[in-house]
């Protein structure tokens, strides 16, 4: 660690920390001891934060006072993760019905945020300095994971078109002394890839963190333009709030010369997991308990695929008690071999509207019809969107290599998984425009 760094970890972001009256540097050495501790310990701990969380909220949130006193809940009887279940799954509907009542009567400086809302309406909820400490706390033990510290240089490929306006010249400022920059990821046009791949060269950052569809885009484009980019001495490539693609992973790493560190997590429900140089993609286990669940609520088995509902313990402010993240995931109660107890997803599938359903009712991941296009000469860049069960668009924007008779091969090669009758709509494009956040979505269904 250069002597830079060790200024900004040290003594900088631990007093712009103490001005914001975030406690992120107690959280994130605590943090770092506990990550060692077998897997009973952590359940101990978990549930005393638990039970300290449905305490503080039966209390003060107007919510779940009226809830637990409908239900003759009492939180003092919490003494097993087992218990949680006795509460409702919480949904984003149940969030916006509630509204206010959601906020704890003795909150404070609550910040104001919303999901991109690129499946529908998009929540508005609210984050205090507790929950604000905890997420920072646990992405900066990963990135340490990887020999990347606060105040190491940092590209940063993310952001709507708001967030990203947003910034002022204190924000401009401190961007700079942490040495982050922000690359746009709503910007990808060729000009502008030209421009970001020359400022990754001029920045040589430790890490690059963004969106993996932007990183990957990135990558793709320093190859077409034979520009190398695996001479800068970047240490990891950490991706999050998509899913992450095998291909992607192997691109970004390839033309970066550097591994691809998954992120799961989201604004709404914090940063879950976090994979390590070992491969496994560990939950954030003191603020997060994980439940994978199917349709009626009940855990699957170890092994089976199940929804991902989440209950984080640093939102006595604005409480994420049972949320249902909408994501796929799965969880074999594997141990992985760096040695920390935190628990692991083997896998994290992507949301249920990742997903498509045949015409015969067949659901299926959305890469049954990824890889039709995938395999595909002069594809650039597509989306498929499921419109019902009959009716599937497909935007492409060809590229070179393109053949005239790939229309047909594609429609041939959707409905083999779709249904014969299922109407295929190949649209060719100049180009496919990101969700309003910046992400990318390869396949949408609104036919669950």
């Amino acid at each position: 660690m250069g002597l830079y760094t060790k200024w900004v970890a040290g003594v900088v972001f631990p007093l712009q920390e103490r001005l914001k009256q975030h406690s992120t540097v107690a959280v994130r050495r605590d943090l770092e001891r506990t990550q060692w501790l077998g897997a009973a310990e952590l359940e101990h701990l978990q549930v005393a934060r638990l039970r300290r969380l449905l305490t503080l909220c039966g209390q003060h949130v107007p919510h779940y006072r009226s809830l637990f006193a409908e239900l003759g809940f009492d939180p003092a009887r919490v003494h097993s993760l087992a218990d949680l279940r006795r509460l409702p799954r919480t949904t984003k509907a149940d969030i916006r019905a509630a509204g206010d009542r959601l906020k704890s009567e003795q909150a404070q400086g609550l910040a104001r945020f919303n999901t991109g809302g690129s499946s529908g309406e998009p929540l508005i909820f609210f984050i205090g300095k507790e929950r604000v400490s905890h997420d920072v706390a646990a992405k900066w033990r990963a990135t340490r994971w990887w020999g990347v510290d606060i105040g190491d240089p940092e590209i940063v490929v993310w952001g709507s078109p708001i967030e990203v306006g947003s910034q002022d010249r204190v924000k401009a400022f401190r961007d700079a002394v942490m040495r982050t920059r922000l690359l746009p990821a709503f910007e990808m046009s060729e000009a502008r890839l030209d421009d970001f791949l020359a400022e990754i060269r001029r920045v040589r950052p430790r890490m690059l963190f963004g969106y993996p569809s932007a990183l990957s885009l990135m990558a793709q484009h320093a190859q077409r333009r034979g520009v190398a980019m695996n001479d800068l001495g970047i240490r990891v490539a950490f991706v999050t709030s998509e899913r992450l693609y095998d291909d992607q992973r192997v691109r970004i790493s390839q033309v970066f010369g550097c591994p691809v560190a998954n992120g799961y997590g989201g604004r709404d429900a914090g940063f879950i997991a976090h994979e390590c140089p070992q491969g496994s993609l560990h939950v954030t286990a003191e603020d997060v308990i994980v439940e994978l669940l199917d349709e009626q609520g009940e855990p699957v088995a170890p092994g089976q695929v199940g929804e991902i509902v989440v209950t984080h313990l640093a939102t006595p402010d604005f409480p994420f008690i049972r949320y249902r993240t909408g994501d796929m995931g799965v969880q074999s109660g594997k141990v992985c071999a760096c040695g920390r107890g935190l628990p692991v997803l083997d896998e994290v599938q992507g949301r249920s509207t990742d997903f498509v359903v045949a015409q015969d009712g067949t659901v299926m991941h959305g890469l049954a019809l990824i890889y039709v296009l995938r395999d595909l000469p002069g594809v650039g860049a597509f989306k498929i969107v499921q419109h019902s069960l009959t009716d599937t668009e497909v935007m492409v924007v060809p590229g070179e290599g393109w053949l005239a008779t790939h229309p047909d091969t594609i429609a041939r090669g959707l409905r083999a998984r779709l249904g014969e009758g299922v109407a295929i709509r190949v649209n060719l494009l100049d180009r496919i425009p990101p969700e309003k956040s910046g992400k990318f979505r390869y396949i949408v269904s609104h036919a669950r």
